[in-house]
């Protein structure tokens, strides 16, 4: 599913347009990535939490050459499933279906 086929789904559920819930759902992304980037954490109960993690400074290989190379240390984005997105996807709960 890509994010056109996000937006139409949201729109029919909600009964809203598609234009409307694209700005909804552009909004909610910004948020996110505001809220994660300054190091907040964003908790959406029972679907997952969305938070920055620090990855230390190591050493890689390049696989073309074999040659040893730094990585720097740097801030990535992490995302927990919730419990009930692990059991909707593991078939432990049924999903509701509009």
């Amino acid at each position: 599913m890509n994010k056109a086929e996000l937006i139409e789904i949201a729109a029919e559920g909600a009964d809203v347009s598609k234009a409307a819930a694209g700005k909804v759902l552009d909004g909610i992304i910004a948020a996110v990535v505001k809220a994660v980037s300054k190091g907040d954490t964003v908790t959406l109960v029972g679907f997952g939490t969305f938070k920055s993690a620090k990855r230390a400074a190591r050493t890689g290989k390049n696989p073309k050459t074999g040659a040893t190379i730094k990585i720097a240390a740097t801030t990535v984005p992490k995302f927990s499933a919730g419990t009930g997105f692990k059991e909707a996807v593991s078939g432990k709960k049924k999903v509701a279906k509009k």
